[in-house]
């Protein structure tokens, strides 16, 4: 992989740019890249009470997120996933991301995109975001482990296993006159909009192949919690809050 160095001034970022985008560009769409979070729970955040007994529970957990600028210097755009959501009608929800048997969560998944505000997933910004969302019917006897995981209310948050199929370059250099129509473009609509102009540049994804979605512990993309969880048997609902977090504390933490 071709990393990018630390530029010393905005002429030597340009040409390094100019010299090194169209096999960065290529590296990207090669790559099998995790979009991984951090330990964040929603405000709102529904973990519905669930009957000890039972073997099977329903989970609906956020994988991606869009308009947010990750770790890795990418920007998931609105639209990025309608194509695979398509074409991919049952993917795996795994553990960690290991394609595994013993790390497979549910194979009896379905996946959507959904428009939900950012206050409901506990975020202090305005507007909304588009959501990748898992469907998943988690059995007991297939992964108790990840089974109790979800029933104790511990999974806080996922990540989605995906390849990139379009993607474009964004830099904030009036000179490099492709990549600062991107910026331009794409800019307004970043909820980190302080971290995109500390970094100078980033990756906007317009289509991306999901391959799979996991229960992960901590990443790189802050908005992706449990939605729900609850038993396929009846049982008495409840629900926990936690407080909401500050988008510009939350992502300094990765940049």
């Amino acid at each position: 992989m071709l990393d990018i160095p630390k530029f010393e001034s905005v002429e030597k970022r340009r040409e390094w740019f100019i010299n090194n985008k169209s096999m960065l560009l290529t590296e990207k769409k090669t790559q099998f890249k995790t979009a991984d979070i951090v330990n964040y729970i929603p405000k709102g955040a529904a973990v519905k009470a669930v009957n000890k007994a039972t073997n099977k529970l329903t989970v609906k957990a956020a994988i991606n997120t869009v308009n947010v600028l990750d770790s890795h210097g990418d920007v998931h755009l609105k639209g990025i996933w309608n194509k695979t959501v398509k074409e991919n009608k049952s993917p795996y929800l795994l553990q960690e991301h290991k394609m595994a048997f013993d790390s497979i969560i549910s194979d009896k998944v379905t996946p959507s995109v959904a428009n939900i505000s950012w206050s409901d997933l506990g975020i202090k910004a305005v507007g909304s975001t588009e959501v990748l969302m898992f469907e998943a019917e988690i059995e007991k006897e297939r992964n108790e482990f990840m089974f109790n995981q979800y029933k104790n209310g511990w999974v806080r948050n996922h990540s989605v296993g995906m390849q990139y199929v379009k993607i474009k370059l964004a830099v904030n250099d009036s000179e490099m006159k492709e990549e600062y129509e991107e910026w331009e473009k794409t800019y307004n609509n970043i909820i980190n909009k302080e971290q995109a102009e500390k970094l100078g540049y980033y990756f906007t994804v317009y289509e991306a192949k999901m391959i799979e979605g996991s229960a992960v512990p901590i990443g790189s993309n802050s908005v992706t919690p449990t939605l729900e969880t609850k038993d396929n048997e009846p049982s008495k609902d409840t629900q926990k809050e936690k407080p909401s977090v500050d988008t510009s504390q939350m992502m300094n933490r990765f940049l």
